[in-house]
């Protein structure tokens, strides 16, 4: 498999030069809201997804630049939402122009491309991959999709609705048939401490999913939402979509979870990281950061390739920078630490 190593941005979104260097395993990104978090997830979704949906159909041709620059386009349009691609390239006066570069343990899917601010949907490409990515990325926003999943797909390739395309793309997995065969012993493996956490397991019926406790069947939009966030989790390792190669993309996997199911998630986490996916996610959970600080340090998951990203703003609307490190203690400085142990200090001294 082919893991993601390197991004480097210059005039993207909130960034205007910033380089990512990132683990083979595990990746965090740090940040307060408007960092821009969830850009960089989106976007190294939008070209790994490209590529997959390439390699799925057309597999026997290599990448042109004719292909790739409109794929490309399209996908960043349907994840990002912009009113056109150029609104992609970081805000100043004046014409701008915002490159991309991505790189790869295998080199020869490496590629760069660059936009312009008044590009409506062209993207140009400078370093084309000489063969397409072949793993499949997952996206997982910060709802859960379980319940949208009943028509949603079919109403979103025939109507305009307010989605981004992840949503999209995640209830296509979430609908794929259960996988088989010689892969269902690991599937077990990861699958029973989610069935354990959730005390039942999850199946796709014609009306929708649904939860399988001792007690009977519950529809799952009558079980709580952060036990939602879990079953979705286990659909996806039990199609095989979440399993031995792949990306998995998780933005803010904390968002309506409560502190006992954030101590579940986080093993979770670790154990897709370690079964041969690169797992990227997105937060500004301190309890979160120190479920996996504690993971990290322990015997099980000794080993793990793991980048915590670091993305601070100096001034209010400047430019984000980023930092990238192995270890959470070493970054300089984390908003939602510095935040909450004011916040602990600040009721300690009222006490």
């Amino acid at each position: 498999m082919s893991v993601l190593k390197s991004m480097h941005l210059e005039n993207f979104t909130v960034f205007e030069k910033a380089s990512f260097s990132f683990g083979k395993n595990l990746n965090v990104v740090i940040g307060q809201n408007g960092m821009g978090k969830s850009h960089l997830l989106k976007l190294g979704y939008s070209y790994l997804s490209v590529c997959a949906d390439q390699n799925r159909h057309n597999a026997s041709m290599a990448p042109t630049k004719q292909v790739l620059q409109k794929e490309l386009s399209k996908k960043m349009q349907g994840v990002f939402r912009p009113d056109y691609t150029g609104r992609l390239v970081r805000r100043r006066p004046g014409r701008g122009r915002c490159d991309v570069k991505l790189g790869f343990s295998d080199a020869s899917t490496d590629c760069s491309f660059n936009f312009s601010s008044n590009s409506k949907t062209e993207v140009n490409i400078d370093v084309l991959p000489e063969k397409w990515s072949r793993e499949t990325p997952v996206f997982l926003p910060t709802r859960e999709l379980l319940t949208l999943y009943p028509g949603f797909v079919s109403l979103y390739e025939t109507a305009h609705i307010p989605f981004e395309e992840t949503y999209r793309d995640t209830c296509i997995l979430l609908g794929a048939p259960l996988a088989k065969g010689p892969r269902e012993h690991q599937i077990r493996q990861l699958l029973q401490p989610l069935e354990n956490a959730l005390g039942g397991s999850v199946s796709l019926e014609s009306s929708g999913f649904y939860l399988h406790t001792e007690d009977g069947k519950m529809e799952i939009n009558l079980v709580a939402e952060g036990l939602r966030k879990l079953a979705m989790l286990a659909r996806l390792i039990s199609t095989g979509e979440l399993l031995a190669q792949g990306f998995l993309f998780w933005d803010e996997p904390e968002a309506n979870l409560n502190p006992a199911i954030i101590k579940k998630v986080a093993p979770v986490i670790f154990s897709l990281a370690s079964s041969g996916i690169q797992v990227f996610i997105a937060t500004h959970s301190l309890f979160l950061l120190r479920e996996l600080q504690l993971l990290q340090h322990g015997t099980d998951f000794q080993g793990l390739d793991i980048r915590y990203i670091g993305l601070t703003q100096n001034e209010a609307g400047g430019a984000v920078s980023a930092e990238c490190k192995k270890n959470f203690e070493d970054l300089s400085f984390i908003a939602s630490l510095e935040e909450e142990l004011a916040q602990a200090q600040e009721v300690f001294e009222q006490v």
